[in-house]
């Protein structure tokens, strides 16, 4: 994980934010920024950008939705976390303990070739909900929250939890591709999906790609290939899944992920991104029916 410092948004103290005024350097967040030709500006700075000669008129900043702003609650994720936690209480009761969760839950639940071929396509979203072990579930959850919660900042909480789902579809697909007869089970695609999420916003923010989002995935996909019996597959589905829709997201660069409504383009994103996924998941188990 990355040791930067939080910052907060100079006009709304007690806003997280990773993004910046080009201007003058002061943390901002999104409901107070202003796009420029050369990067966001502030309010105080928003008409800056003007030809000279001309007065500076402010441009009315374009608030982002709600859902998730304010006090920086995070309701998606929030619940998210809820879910990931109680289903694995669930399958600690049903199971061996804390570190051998299992039973009728856990098997009807996680991703495995020939369950999928067999007709239980259920699998490739309910195995986001399961984790192996104590250890597996806080790392994720952790990381869920640390990542998750400004990402649902700036994309409201709508399309925030439809980049989760269709960034764990894709997970889902990648864990098949790479190991069909290996049982799979977590919440890394889906979290995968938001870094790269957040690597979009990134770089439109500030026009580099070499940031804090590039970091942690640099870090975690070497995590992923170092160690064994990771799922690489479904983090690196999960990623690619997660830039494409934040790429739909923001009209393929002609706009901005962290504003506006979710329109007929992000909806077109989020529905081919994972009907692809569904469609790679049916072409490597159908000879294992």
């Amino acid at each position: 994980m990355s040791t930067t410092e939080t910052r907060y948004c100079y006009r709304h103290p007690d806003r997280a934010t990773g993004l910046s005024c080009s201007e003058c350097g002061r943390p901002i967040c999104t409901e107070c920024m202003t796009p420029a030709a050369v990067g966001i500006r502030c309010p105080e700075h928003a008409g800056s950008a003007s030809r000279p000669g001309r007065p500076r008129s402010r441009r009315p900043a374009i608030r982002v939705p709600r859902a998730a702003t304010g006090s920086g609650q995070a309701p998606v994720t929030r619940i998210l976390i809820g879910i990931n936690v109680a289903v694995y209480l669930v399958t600690v009761v049903q199971g061996a303990g804390l570190n051998g969760p299992g039973g009728k839950l856990f098997d009807k639940m996680l991703l495995f070739g020939p369950y999928v071929a067999n007709g239980g396509w259920w699998r490739l979203v309910t195995a986001m909900f399961l984790h192996g072990s104590l250890l597996h579930i806080a790392f994720n959850m952790f990381a869920l929250w640390v990542i998750g919660a400004p990402v649902e900042h700036y994309l409201g909480s709508a399309r925030y939890l439809g980049l989760y789902f269709v960034s764990g579809l894709a997970g889902a697909a990648g864990a098949l591709l790479q190991t069909p007869l290996t049982p799979v089970v977590g919440a890394s695609g889906a979290i995968f999906g938001i870094l790269g999420a957040m690597l979009v916003i990134e770089w439109q923010a500030t026009g580099r790609l070499a940031g804090t989002a590039m970091t942690w995935i640099v870090i975690n996909l070497a995590i992923s290939f170092a160690v064994p019996n990771i799922s690489w597959g479904g983090h690196v589905g999960g990623l690619i899944g997660g830039i494409l829709v934040t790429l739909a997201y923001s009209h393929w660069g002609r706009g901005h992920a962290t504003y506006g409504k979710l329109g007929l383009g992000g909806v077109l994103g989020l529905v081919i991104v994972g009907a692809t996924s569904i469609a790679i998941a049916y072409w490597k188990v159908r000879g294992y029916a």
